[in-house]
């Protein structure tokens, strides 16, 4: 998979993933991906200080984004 193609996975599993977050208050953004095995996003709105947004990253939006994309390793937010 080249590296577009991981980006347009990425953005996809993060379209599938957002309308969940937006029924929160919430919506994520996709920050950077690297070596095509990290992905740093930024919860936004409601997510950001929300006491459940480590598990949201992980059991939501990690597990989504290796659905479309495989060889993703780690889902990481980072902090605006």
């Amino acid at each position: 998979m080249t590296s577009e193609e991981v980006k347009l996975n990425v953005e996809k599993a993060l379209a599938e993933i957002r309308p969940f977050l937006i029924s929160d208050g919430g919506d994520i953004s996709l920050v950077s991906i690297e070596d095509d095995r990290l992905v740093k996003v930024q919860l936004e709105g409601a997510c950001v200080g929300c006491s459940v947004n480590t598990m949201t990253l992980k059991s939501g939006v990690e597990m989504t984004i290796k659905k479309y994309v495989p060889q993703i390793e780690q889902v990481i937010n980072v902090e605006g």
